[in-house]
């Protein structure tokens, strides 16, 4: 029983944190250019057409990613609903592609130079290749594939919210956000990684 509670109340924790940092976004549509992370931009990259559809193409379409990709988890709702389960799913595959994509372009300009470049370039490619890989798989049957590769491309998707319990944390601890932000780009997610191999080696997922 205390089993059951303490997975409901996880559940519920995560499906709340990735629901609101899922429409975080929705504060960059209202704030000015000097808010949340872009505080840290130089005026020249600000100032760039390009690196600024990149910019709010990356959250946008990451916080639908986010909103929507916790729904791929619920048993019920495959089990019963399973045109809305595949709806939401192509959803998902859409958004986190075209999400990375910005990612992978945002990665190269991110403050705190190459460890910080390599670390968010690195997370792009993982979370482009595994919801590729999930996609190509479901519509080749291969059901266990598929779920292990979804597993780790939310994993991925949720150090979006990861990112922001950390980062704080850090900020905290070295007094400086330079030095935390350069060890967030990578602690953002590589223990989600851990965490999503761990879970797909307890649920037996052959990704062979």
């Amino acid at each position: 029983m205390a089993q059951t509670t303490r997975n409901k109340v996880a559940w519920i924790v995560f499906i709340f944190l990735a629901i609101g940092i899922g429409l975080y976004p929705l504060v960059y549509i209202f704030a000015s250019d000097d808010f949340g992370l872009l505080l840290n931009k130089s005026d020249a990259i600000r100032a760039s057409s390009v690196w600024k559809v990149a910019f709010y193409g990356h959250i946008s379409f990451g916080g639908i990613a986010l909103l929507v990709g916790w729904s791929q988890f619920i048993k019920k709702l495959r089990s019963k609903r399973l045109q809305l389960h595949r709806n939401l799913g192509k959803v998902y595959v859409v958004t986190a592609i075209l999400s990375g994509l910005c990612g992978l372009y945002l990665g190269f300009y991110a403050t705190g130079g190459w460890v910080s470049s390599i670390g968010f370039c690195s997370l792009a490619l993982i979370w482009l290749f595994t919801t590729t890989r999930a996609y190509i798989a479901i519509k080749n049957k291969d059901l266990a594939l598929h779920q292990g590769m979804m597993v780790y491309s939310y994993a991925a998707c949720f150090a979006a919210v990861t990112l922001r319990i950390w980062l704080p944390i850090l900020i905290v601890i070295f007094g400086e956000f330079l030095v935390a932000y350069k060890i967030v780009s990578w602690l953002c997610w590589v223990p989600n990684m851990i965490f999503a191999f761990l879970w797909v080696r307890r649920k037996g997922l052959n990704l062979a």
